[in-house]
């Protein structure tokens, strides 16, 4: 499972449209598709009943906490880093220039 899937999963559920909810995750349709399909075959049975419209199956509304979770769970692992992690080298090289060019110190 990756968490594209994930994503596209969630927006599915919220768009209840294919095209929309690639719009949404910044892909084509198709490629929205394709990736929850091999969700659902990871997962083993359909997520969405695509006819007459597009609705959760049984096993889409079990799931969904659990994918939910996921997505929220690495949202909140992704900040917990940000908080932890150094600014890129990029940065303090920047900071240390602006710094050195200040008045000579006697």
């Amino acid at each position: 499972m990756q968490m594209q899937q994930v994503h596209y999963f969630l927006a599915l559920c919220e768009e209840l449209n294919f095209t929309r909810a690639g719009r949404r995750c910044g892909v084509s349709q198709p490629t929205l598709t394709n990736a929850i399909i091999a969700l659902e075959q990871e997962l083993g049975g359909a997520l969405f009943d695509r006819k007459p419209t597009i609705a959760l199956t049984r096993l889409g509304r079990v799931v969904r906490p659990y994918l939910d979770e996921i997505a929220r769970n690495a949202d909140h692992a992704r900040e917990v880093a940000r908080t932890l992690t150094p600014r890129p080298v990029a940065d303090r090289s920047a900071r240390q220039a602006v710094d050195s060019s200040g008045p000579p110190s006697n």
